[in-house]
Formats: structure tokens, C-alpha cells, sequence
């Protein structure tokens, strides 16, 4: 072929691909002028360009006569309102997919591409640690699909490192292929409870600690303080949380000394404050219930006959205070009982703390006058 006739050819294909360029800006710069909008259609391996003035993907879709069905998936999606001239919209047709997880084997219909957000869509957790492998399925007729996800899941176990105990998962067949996958790089000093041949078994609990002095940090919970307030409007023995507490953090610093794996000492040398505790305020009741009645109506009421020496005990061991605290003993009420409950009465129920003076008079002394008696022979009775 001459050489011109080949300059000439080239030349003609370039003429014709600054015309395509120069009829597309054209098209574009018509649309916006027009106020329309471009849209590129992406399904599988069809592309649909339309112009259109729909509010919005999903009407845009149904006016290029594209049916999506609401397992698949729309990039950007079919509510999205257009706005922009141009748009390129992209369309997963949903499909099947055989998931294999173990022993576990389901079929789903997805429109996702990526292993991830496969199984995300299954309900399926997957593991940093646990492995993927997207194929297509060798036999389709029994299978009912042209994709397999396959998950290689990690062994879960216990791992105490220097202190530290968490749950992780390894790929790592033994204790040292675990570690090398850990990155844990043991020390002249450290100390593995298993040998690192051994076989790594779901459960299994692998410590590893670091012999003689050293240091760890943790982090601690902080006791919130509680703030109690009287309330003279309730009475004595209500309690309620008028604000609830909240318990902080700390970061704190240990010495540490183990030997053959066991902690046998331990010093706090440093300590920092990450969350202060919340104050709890509660309110107690201050106000005495009052309950009526005499010291000589207490006496008559719990069947005393010897009111007398009664009433002399009662006076000498609390005024007939029903409300009465030793400050020292913290004996209580009408007969002074240690300890307070031992009654079973409320502070400030005359009436029934005589009852028990009385039962326990009885039954101690034989009566009230010995119990007296006793009282001014020792202080006490």
C-alpha cells in the first residue's frame, strides 16, 4: 500500500474520533443547557446512555426500561434524587451463592461482590483471622449456582499474655506457628505453659509470662463516692438514689515479680485517672416516726405486774428514750439491746422494745426486781 494512502487512512480515523469527542461534549453540553441529565447505565455487560429529566435513579431506570428487582443492588441507589448532569449508574444483579462455613451449607441470593459483604448479608460473622475463598462452583446442574463462598474459620482460645487474658483466634496449626502469627517474639526470660509443637484445639488456654521483675499496666475500675442526704420529710429507715453513680477508670502501673509462672509480689508505682466516677447522691429519711404512748402505758401494755422496778430499770438504762443510741456500745432503744437488732422493733416503737425488756428480763433474772437488782450492784444489767 502507498505511504499516502496509509497518511490518508490515519488521518481519517483520527478526523472521526475528534468528531465522536466533539458530538458527545455537544450531547452533553445540549443536555445541560437543556436542563436534562446524562445518565450511563452499567448492568453486566450492557451500557445504556439516556437523557432524562426523572427525579431520580430509580425513575431514570424505569424510563431506559431497566427492571430491577429488589434483591439487586444500585450504585448510586434508586431513591437517590438526581441533581448532577451526568451520572453513572451501576447495577449487581442479585445471584445465588453457596455459602460453606464448616459443616454449615446454605444458599443465598446476593447482588454483593466481595466475600465480606456476602457473608455480612447471610448473617454471618466473619473474624479478622478467619480466611475466604470466592470460586466458581464445579457443578452448576447440582448446585443450583455459579458461586461458592467458602470460610476457613480460626481456632478460638484463651491467651494469657504477660498478665493480659483475651479471647483470640489463630490459623496457626501450633502454639509457635500461633506466636509467629501473633507476632509475639519471646525473650531470654519469657515462658510458654505449652510446649510450641503442641496442636492448637478450640478452648485451650496458652499462657505466656516473663520470669523475675518486671512491669504491667491494666485497667481498673474506680469506686464512685456516694453523698448521703438527710431529708426531714421522710421518715427514719427510707432510703432512695436520687442520682445514680457511675464507677471511673484508671490506668495503673505495676512492679510485678513472678516466679515459675505465679505472681508472688506486687507494687502500685504509677497511676493515672482515665474516667472520673460519677458522685451518687441518695437520700435518707431523718425524720422520727412517731409511734404515741407512754413508758407507763408500754409497761401496761406489755403485762408487767412489778411497774415499779420496771419503771426504775427503763429510767436508769435509757430516760424511756425509745430513740436512744449508746454512743460507745451502740446499744439502742427502751432496754438498751446490743446489738440494736436483736428486738426486732423499729427505733422509736416503745411498745414493742418493752415487750422484749420485759421477755428478756424474764427470762434472764426471773424478775423485774433482780434484774434492778443487778443493775445498781454492777451498772448494768
Amino acid at each position: 500500500m502507498p505511504l499516502s494512502a496509509i497518511i490518508a487512512a490515519f488521518t481519517v480515523f483520527v478526523a472521526v474520533i475528534i468528531l465522536a469527542l466533539a458530538s458527545h461534549a455537544g450531547a452533553t453540553n445540549d443536555v445541560r443547557s437543556s436542563g436534562g441529565h446524562l445518565i450511563t447505565i452499567h448492568d453486566g455487560s450492557k451500557q445504556i446512555v439516556i437523557s432524562t429529566r426523572a427525579a431520580t435513579v430509580g425513575d431514570a431506570l424505569k424510563e431506559a426500561d431497566v427492571v430491577v428487582d429488589k434483591s439487586d443492588s444500585v450504585e448510586p441507589a434508586v431513591s437517590e434524587k438526581i441533581v448532577a448532569s451526568e451520572y453513572q449508574v451501576n447495577i449487581y444483579r442479585a445471584r445465588p451463592v453457596i455459602i460453606v462455613d464448616g459443616a454449615t451449607k446454605q444458599k443465598i441470593i446476593t447482588p454483593f461482590q466481595t466475600a465480606s459483604q456476602i457473608a455480612a448479608s447471610a448473617g454471618i460473622a466473619l473474624y479478622d483471622e478467619d480466611r475466604t475463598t470466592l470460586a466458581r462452583t464445579d457443578n452448576i446442574v447440582s448446585e443450583g449456582a455459579g458461586l461458592q463462598l467458602t470460610i476457613d474459620r480460626a481456632t478460638p482460645f484463651t491467651l494469657v499474655l504477660y498478665g493480659q487474658t483475651t479471647t483470640v483466634r489463630t490459623q496457626g496449626e501450633t502454639v509457635g506457628a500461633m506466636l509467629k502469627e501473633k507476632g509475639i517474639k519471646l525473650s531470654r526470660d519469657d515462658r510458654v505453659s505449652l510446649d510450641q509443637s503442641t496442636k492448637i484445639t478450640e478452648g485451650m488456654s496458652v499462657r505466656v509470662w516473663r520470669e523475675g521483675k518486671q512491669t504491667i499496666t491494666a485497667e481498673e475500675s474506680v469506686d464512685f463516692p456516694v453523698e448521703k442526704v438527710q431529708d426531714g420529710d421522710q421518715e427514719i429507715g427510707y432510703h432512695a438514689i436520687k442520682t445514680a453513680g457511675e464507677k471511673g477508670t484508671r490506668n495503673v502501673t505495676y512492679e510485678v515479680v513472678i516466679q515459675d509462672g505465679q505472681e508472688v509480689g506486687r507494687t502500685e508505682i504509677a497511676s493515672l485517672t482515665t474516667k472520673e466516677p460519677k458522685k451518687q447522691v441518695e437520700i435518707i429519711g431523718a425524720k422520727l416516726k412517731t409511734f404515741g404512748g407512754t413508758c407507763s402505758e408500754w409497761i401496761s401494755a406489755a403485762g408487767i405486774s412489778d411497774a415499779g422496778s420496771a419503771s426504775e430499770l427503763i429510767r436508769r438504762e435509757s430516760g424511756c428514750n425509745p430513740y436512744s443510741v449508746n454512743a460507745s456500745s451502740g446499744a439502742c432503744g427502751v432496754g438498751q439491746a446490743l446489738p440494736c437488732g436483736k428486738t426486732g422493733c423499729l427505733m422509736g416503737d416503745g411498745a414493742c422494745q418493752t415487750l422484749w425488756m420485759n421477755q428478756y428480763v424474764l427470762g434472764r433474772y426471773g424478775s423485774w426486781s433482780a434484774a434492778l437488782s443487778h443493775s445498781y450492784a454492777n451498772g448494768w444489767y
